[in-house]
């Protein structure tokens, strides 16, 4: 049972992530004025940041619980196997992307701080792009038949 809602967690978080990157982001950009698009993308992405902490969080928990089972597809033995590795990769980088980012990038919008809103949209761009590919593989890791 916990293997299956492992795997659905990760998969929904991946769909998830990929809906906001090529479908909500570029449609909110394509249809409002690029204020309010700013606006709408960046709810988008605090909410993802609530629902990625939580998801993480609870991956990496049912990770440690199947481990301790002995039910885990990982390493043998080890605490940190990759369906370990790749939730906490993927809180790091929210925690960086969004709550470390986000208030330089809210202070270089009124002209302040070292680097150019540009400069730290492309870093977090950055973030969002590896923790989407963490959480991709750590779905198709989960996903995949026992064998």
């Amino acid at each position: 049972m916990l293997v299956r809602f492992r795997a659905l967690l990760a998969a929904a978080w991946a769909g998830f992530l990929l809906c906001i990157a090529f479908v909500a982001a570029p449609t909110a950009f394509a249809v409002l004025e690029r204020a309010q698009a700013g606006s709408v993308v960046q709810r988008l992405f605090e909410l993802d940041a609530r629902l990625g902490l939580a998801a993480g969080l609870l991956l990496v928990m049912l990770e440690r619980r199947l481990q301790r089972d002995g039910v885990s597809t990982g390493r043998a033995g080890s605490a940190l196997g990759w369906n370990t590795v790749l939730p906490l990769v993927a809180l790091a980088t929210i925690v960086a992307g969004y709550y470390a980012l986000q208030p330089m990038m809210e202070a270089a919008k009124a002209g302040q701080g070292a680097l150019s809103f540009g400069a730290l949209h492309g870093i977090s761009m950055a973030f969002f792009a590896l923790k989407g590919l963490a959480v991709l593989v750590l779905a198709w890791r989960v996903s995949r038949p026992a064998v």
